[in-house]
Formats: structure tokens, C-alpha cells, sequence
């Protein structure tokens, strides 16, 4: 007498194909361990550490998804899985690093700026993870949390390095404005560049592998000074391009309109 079989896997090689697949898995692990590895630090007042945490993070957190198509180990699991890792590595751990770095002594204003980025991630996710089939493919809606979490982060690494020196209210206040500008970019509905069209499996010319490797070499430069710089330019290209797109389309209709009256 054969056991029942369980009717939503037919074979066993279905049921082995919806497992749970190690390598991306692991890699998103590891950025939900970095991402609470920041909190912790910040709770302990090394906030250098936490910023840096949240950086290494968001490189793993890139890697799972590429790493999941390129070996074809994607999964519904994988999909939610990866979501709850970036609201924790994206937006509560930026939002508490913020607060505790620069924002506490706000009272409710610090905390509120601290809950509206909180908030903004949990939105972005949310409405990235429904709108995955229906939207261009080549630009997110709204600012990714990982990039926000990198502006965030940046501030704190750059002031923590002593590369900015910033009165101590001024200070607190500039945090506000930056939380409080990449919680609300989050929700918005400005075009952000997504790189998906970028295939890592594609040949490419001799002088994208010569970019790339003078890229490394920038960064490496000056980290703290390098990379908040080319995520703020980053976070504003969004809305360069919805300023671009809405100026299209008023000239379009303008000329249209002439046209008719014509």
C-alpha cells in the first residue's frame, strides 16, 4: 500500500523543485544578520560599524536576487523571504541608526522622521511586490530602500569619519531632513533607474570591464566621501527625470494643441 501522496506536489520532483533553494537563501541570511548586526551597533553607540553593516548588507541583498536567476533558484519563498530581510536591513535598521546617531534629542520630531522612513520602506516594498508585473522594468517607482538606506548610512559614515564637521544642531536637524527626504521619495512616484536591463551573463566591450574596475578604484579611494556622493546624486536622479518627463509632456501637448487649432 503506497502512502498519500500530498496533492499539491504530484512527484518528488516537484516537491524537491519548490524547495527551498540554499545559495540565494543564504545570501539574504547573511544580509538580514548585517542588517540586525546594525541595529545592534547602533544601540551600542559604534555607529561607524552600523553604517558600514548596512552597506554590506545591501551588496549581499543585490547578489541574492542575481545569484537566484542566474542559477535558476527562484522561488515564492526566496520572494518573501528577501522582502522581510529589506525591511529590516532597509528600513528599520536606517531608521534606528538615524535616531540614535543624531535625531533623539528632537523628541517626537526625531522619532516621527524615524517613523515616516520606517513607514516609506514598508510602503515601497509593499507596492514593488504588487505592481512586480506591471510595471517598466527598467525604472523602480520610487526610491529603492536599499538606496535610501545608503544615503542614510552614508550621512553617519561621513560625519563619523570626521569627512564633515557639523555643529551638533545643525547636525540633528540635516539627519531629519535626510530621513525624512528618502522616507518620502520612497512612496513617490519618481522613475529610478533599476540597472535590471544590465545582464551579468551578456558579453560586454573591453571598456565596460575598464569602467568597472576604475569604479572600484574610486570608491576605494575615499569610501565614506565616494559613496554617499554618488547615492545622493542617485536619490535626485528620480525626480531629473519625472521634471524631464512631465516638461516632455506639456511640450507634447502644447505642440499637439497648436496643431489642432491650426
Amino acid at each position: 500500500m503506497q502512502p498519500n501522496k500530498d496533492p499539491r506536489f504530484p512527484n518528488e520532483a516537484e516537491r524537491w523543485r519548490r524547495g527551498i533553494y540554499l545559495l540565494p537563501n543564504a545570501l539574504t541570511t547573511a544580509a538580514l544578520f548585517f542588517g540586525f548586526f546594525a541595529i545592534v551597533q547602533a544601540m551600542a553607540g559604534k555607529f561607524e560599524l552600523a553604517a558600514i553593516a548596512i552597506f554590506i548588507a545591501m551588496v549581499l541583498d543585490g547578489m541574492d536576487g542575481r545569484v537566484a536567476r542566474m542559477t535558476n533558484t527562484q522561488s515564492a519563498f526566496g520572494e518573501q523571504y528577501d522582502s522581510l530581510s529589506d525591511m529590516t536591513c532597509f528600513g528599520v535598521a536606517p531608521a534606528l541608526v538615524a535616531y540614535q546617531f543624531a535625531m533623539a534629542d528632537l523628541g517626537r520630531w526625531g522619532w516621527l522622521a524615524a517613523f515616516i522612513y520606517v513607514a516609506g520602506a514598508a510602503l515601497r516594498l509593499a507596492r514593488f511586490n504588487t505592481n512586480i508585473a506591471v510595471v517598466d522594468k527598467r525604472f523602480f517607482q520610487g526610491l529603492p530602500s536599499p538606496a535610501a538606506a545608503a544615503i542614510v548610512a552614508g550621512f553617519v559614515w561621513l560625519v563619523q569619519d570626521n569627512r564633515v564637521q557639523v555643529d551638533e544642531v545643525w547636525l540633528a536637524w540635516t539627519m531629519f531632513a535626510i530621513t525624512l527626504y528618502t522616507g518620502c521619495s520612497m512612496v513617490s512616484n519618481a522613475p529610478f533607474y533599476s540597472g535590471k536591463s544590465f545582464s551579468l551573463t551578456r558579453s560586454v566591450p573591453f571598456w565596460v570591464m575598464l569602467l568597472v574596475v576604475l569604479v572600484f578604484v574610486f570608491v576605494s579611494s575615499d569610501p565614506p566621501v565616494v559613496l554617499f556622493g554618488l547615492f545622493v546624486l542617485y536619490g535626485l536622479s528620480g525626480w531629473i527625470i519625472w521634471g524631464w518627463r512631465v516638461r516632455k509632456a506639456k511640450l507634447s501637448k502644447f505642440r499637439s494643441s497648436g496643431q489642432s487649432e491650426k
